[in-house]
Order: C-alpha cells, then sequence, then structure tokens
C-alpha cells in the first residue's frame, strides 16, 4: 500500500502548519534527500526531504495550504515497483485536486500509517519563509534552494530568468552568486501595471513620527517576540554577575591553536566548556520549572544563541561535558554555519537545559539576557578588556570579562547561582583544569 506522508509536529506547541510549496509533482521520482516540499511552522520553515526511494504518487494538500493539522496525511509515496492502481482506495482531495478533503484532520485518525510504515520524510529547517504561491499568480513556479532565494531577494534580483545547475535545473548558490556578479542591463521603462495600487501605509497616529518601512514579521520573528515577552512576563529573573580574569586563558589558546592547524579555538569555545563542567559541579543549575516538579537534566546540553538574518537560533551542543575543546570548537563551527544558511535539523536547536549568549565579539561590556524558556539559566557573556585590578595589594592590569547570569528564581536559588557562577569563574581563570 502507498505510504502515507504526514504533517509532523516539528515543535512542542505546533498543533498545526502551513504548506508553503511542493517542490515536486504528482508522478515525480523521489530520491533519497531529496526536499518534497516546504512548511512553515510555529518555530521557522522547514524543508522536508525524502527518506527512501519511491514516487510521489498523490498531493493531498495543495501548496498555498495554511492550517494543516498534526498527523494529518499531506501526500501518498509510492514504492518502487508500486501500481499506481493501489492511490484508488485513496479518494483524491478533490474533483480539481485542490482543498484537503479525503484525509483525516485529528491526530487520532490519520496516526496510523497503512502498513505500519513511518512517513517517509526527513526534516531540514531554515529560517527563511519562501514566496507565498499566491504571489506566484500563473508563472512556471520557480525551483531554487532557500539560500539561493534568500541571496537573491538580497540582491533584488529576480529568479524567473535564471539557469538552475543543480539536480532537474534547480538554481543552488552559486548560480545566483554567478548572476550578481555578472553586469546587468539597464532596465526597460515598463508600462503602467492595469493592477491596483498596493495599499498606503496606515497613517501615524502621531503626526511628528518620522517616515518609516514597514517590514513584515515572519513566523519566527513573531514566535520569538511572542516568547520573549512570555518569558519576560511570567518568569521571576533575577540577576547574578561576576568578573573573570582571562589573561591565563588567552595564553592557553594562543599556544593550542599553535599547535595544530585542524583547529581554530575561540574564547566562546572555552566558554561552552566552562560552563559544561561548572553545570557538572553544580547540577542544580541544569534545571527547569515544572508545576508538579522541577526538572533536573542528567544530560549537559548547552544552547548557544546564534544570530541569523530573520533572528536568533539556539543550536544545541549536546552532552557537552563530554567533548574537549577541539570538538567543541568544530562543532559550534558547523553549528553556526547551518543556523546561517538555515539548514539545522529540529534536534540540533530544540531542547537544551542552558544557554549562552556572548556579545563579547560586538564590544558589549557587559549586559542580562532574557531566560529561554523551559530553561532556568541563560549566561550572558560580554566583552574581554583591559581593567586596572588589584592584586597582593598592588595596582595592576589584567584582561577582565563580565558574565550575567539570568536566573529563573523558582528554580534555581541565588546561593546555587552563586555556586555555579564561582565554579565557572574558577575553569576560566585556571583553563588548564578545562583540559584534563
Amino acid at each position: 500500500m502507498p505510504i502515507q506522508i504526514l504533517m509532523p509536529a516539528l515543535s512542542p506547541t505546533m498543533s498545526e502548519g502551513n504548506l508553503a510549496r511542493w517542490l515536486k509533482n504528482e508522478g515525480d521520482t523521489v530520491k533519497s534527500g531529496e526536499v518534497l516540499a516546504e512548511i512553515e511552522t510555529d518555530k521557522a520553515t522547514m524543508e522536508f526531504e525524502a527518506a527512501e526511494d519511491g514516487v510521489l504518487g498523490r498531493i493531498l494538500v495543495p501548496g498555498g495550504t495554511a492550517g494543516v493539522k498534526v498527523n494529518q496525511p499531506i501526500a501518498l509515496l509510492l514504492e518502487e515497483g508500486e501500481d499506481a492502481a493501489s492511490l484508488e482506495t485513496h479518494p483524491a482531495p478533490g474533483a480539481a485536486g485542490g482543498g484537503q478533503g479525503g484525509g483525516p484532520t485529528s491526530v487520532s485518525e490519520a496516526g496510523v500509517v497503512p502498513g505500519g510504515k513511518a512517513p517517509a520524510l526527513r526534516l531540514g529547517p531554515h529560517p527563511n519563509p519562501p514566496p507565498a504561491a499566491a504571489g506566484e499568480g500563473g508563472s512556471a513556479r520557480v525551483f531554487a534552494s532557500p539560500l539561493a532565494r534568500r541571496i537573491a531577494r538580497d540582491a533584488g534580483l529576480d529568479l524567473a530568468g535564471l539557469f538552475g545547475s543543480g539536480p532537474h535545473g534547480r538554481i543552488v548558490k552559486a548560480d545566483v552568486e554567478a548572476a550578481v556578479a555578472a553586469p546587468r542591463p539597464a532596465a526597460a521603462p515598463v508600462a503602467a501595471a492595469p493592477a491596483a495600487a498596493p495599499k498606503p501605509a496606515p497613517a501615524a497616529v502621531n503626526p511628528f513620527e518620522p517616515a518609516f518601512e514597514a517590514i513584515p514579521n515572519s513566523s519566527m520573528r513573531k514566535v520569538i517576540a511572542r516568547r520573549l515577552t512570555e518569558a519576560k512576563a511570567t518568569i521571576p529573573h533575577f540577576y547574578l554577575s561576576i568578573d573573570c580574569e582571562l589573561d591565563a586563558l588567552l595564553k592557553v589558546r594562543a599556544e593550542l591553536n599553535g599547535r595544530s592547524d585542524a583547529y581554530k579555538l575561540s574564547v566562546n569555545d572555552f566558554v561552552v566548556r566552562a560552563v559544561a563542567l561548572a553545570l557538572k559541579k553544580v547540577p542544580a543549575a541544569n534545571a527547569s520549572w515544572g508545576e508538579e516538579a522541577i526538572k533536573r537534566y542528567t544530560d549537559i546540553d548547552i544552547s548557544v544563541a546564534v544570530a541569523t538574518p530573520n533572528g536568533l537560533i539556539t543550536p544545541i551542543v549536546h552532552h557537552a561535558d563530554r567533548k574537549g575543546l577541539a570538538e567543541i570548537s568544530t562543532e559550534m563551527k558547523a553549528l553556526a554555519g547551518k543556523a546561517r544558511d538555515g539548514k539545522l535539523k529540529p534536534e540540533e536547536f530544540q531542547g537544551g537545559g542552558f544557554t549562552i549568549s556572548n556579545l563579547g565579539m560586538y564590544g558589549v561590556k557587559d549586559f542580562a539576557a532574557i531566560i529561554n524558556p523551559p530553561q532556568g539559566c541563560i549566561l550572558a557573556v560580554g566583552a574581554g578588556e583591559q581593567r586596572p585590578v588589584v592584586k597582593a595589594g598592588a595596582l595592576a592590569v589584567a584582561t577582565v570579562m563580565t558574565c550575567t547570569l539570568s536566573v529563573d528564581h523558582r528554580v534555581v536559588d541565588g546561593a546555587v547561582g552563586a555556586e555555579f557562577l564561582a565554579a565557572f569563574k574558577k575553569l576560566v581563570e585556571d583553563p588548564l583544569a578545562m583540559l584534563l
């Protein structure tokens, strides 16, 4: 029997999503790893990839459909050698292939896959919403990777005129970069379009407000706004700051980086390692609030805030206490690159027990971060800078970094937060202890 492809729950809060568009047509051969569709969730826009070979037999939910329930069948995949006649047992979504009819709409109805087979999908999220299907009019669809679309959008380039060098003519990053670098002819005068003029922005309430450009909020930006508002309004934050001297750490970092070209350690790599080992010493800080019980995590999974064009996302270094500096460095570079390119998988950014937000590379001296729920703590890391310090009763100069721990007082008491920061400071100022 055909394999049902179901609408998945891509985040703990997701009950429905928007099927933005299909990248395969009915009857197309599907190879494992090829992208089938793009789906908008409450956190980001996700790419669906085929997990096995087959033929896309029938699309049950067309592109551009909003409010598709979790576990609702969205398509049928025929396995190799399977007759298309088997599709007849599954009614089409509508006379013209539109709408959502024919598929169950509740989790209980859609939870069983014929033959006991799992949905033939893998996931790879990206935070860049694709162009809406309704905006494409009657023109042919343009097949392009999400990264290629983002580069083209930033450069003001129309993808419709490009030739794709990717699989099946798909436009990829290299195609767009080549087009951007090529000289462009002067644009010809365009006749007035018969379509209605765009609606003007609503008049400002304040007549003295300066001119502005209205930038629509992406799904990701809306979720960030909602979560941070809820966090600040419902979590009783308190803050603890500590100064850490970095001179010994910077010396060890330079020595280690000089030993091999296989890695390039950053101060943040040492911070991740120090946080992981400090949480091992003070496990009460590795926790989250629950109405019935506090969850104290036995795994040390550290989220690290990464800036992307659409907002912050927090990829996770799993089991950070079991990884050395070189492994943490390599993993963080890969995760940060995937975050900026929109290639993180859900398991790479959902979860985590403790977050680090480092703005030191921007020269920020110190700041207090908002807790990333449901976690109980977030560490804000400032820039290392030379400051006067007193050592053995005499004035000296040292490279000092201020770190501020934001704490959920329901989960972590002041003494526990202070104990964690003391353990963290000791590791930072004695970096050789992190190598043992």
